[in-house]
């Protein structure tokens, strides 16, 4: 007599399990992929600009260009390093991404209703665990890339005299710079994003399922 009740209770908080899953990582999912969408639309502006400046870029020596005056403003020492870790970033952030969606096919999964289909809990803790320590490598990695992207633009205000504009347009502080630590600080924001929705799920689950 009491076997209907409790499969009713049991499919009742499976129902609500499967919904929280399916909510917090659609949300998750995709101000990820929005987040990370601007990153890499940054970092291509970034480095389009800078291969767009190298090839205009007049050499000493030939017709237009003027003595006394470095023209090696394609290049700006440090930059590159900061896309290196915004690449690997975004590539981290994709993985995350995936496994975002994971989640939602489990949550999919619980809300069959065939028994037999059910994730296991192991299999849900795992890759919510994964995606914890994907989530804290990719916000280490794009804190580098901001950090050593700020510590350029750092280094150029600290260096600008009066004039520099016109001796050394190499330590001129310019937008395509800029674009290369937003598109980090981005990166940063969509990890933070994907890695407290993975550590709150991972934490509301452990007793739930």
């Amino acid at each position: 007599m009491q076997a209907q009740p409790e499969v009713q209770t049991l499919n009742t908080k499976l129902e609500r399990i499967a919904n929280i899953l399916r909510f917090v990582s659609w949300v998750s999912l995709w101000l990820q992929l929005g987040l990370g969408a601007a990153s890499v639309l940054m970092l291509i502006f970034a480095i389009s600009g800078r291969s767009f400046n190298q090839a205009i870029t007049p050499t000493p020596g030939v017709p237009g260009a003027v003595p006394g005056v470095n023209y090696n403003q394609g290049t700006t020492p440090g930059v590159n390093i900061s896309i290196f870790w915004g690449v690997c970033g975004i590539l981290a952030l994709l993985f995350t991404t995936y496994l975002a969606f994971r989640i939602t096919r489990f949550a999919k999964r619980l809300r069959n209703p065939d028994p037999t289909l059910h994730p296991k809990k192991a299999e849900v803790m795992k890759v919510l665990r994964i995606a914890v320590i994907a989530g804290f490598v990719g916000l280490l990695l794009t804190i580098l890339g901001g950090g050593s992207g700020l510590g350029v633009l750092l280094s150029k205000s600290i260096a600008q005299p009066q004039g520099v504009a016109i001796y050394d347009p190499t330590r001129i502080i310019r937008s395509l710079d800029i674009f290369v630590a937003m598109a980090s600080m981005t990166g940063i924001t969509a990890h933070y994003i994907g890695t407290v929705a993975s550590l709150g799920l991972f934490n509301w689950l452990h007793p739930e399922l």
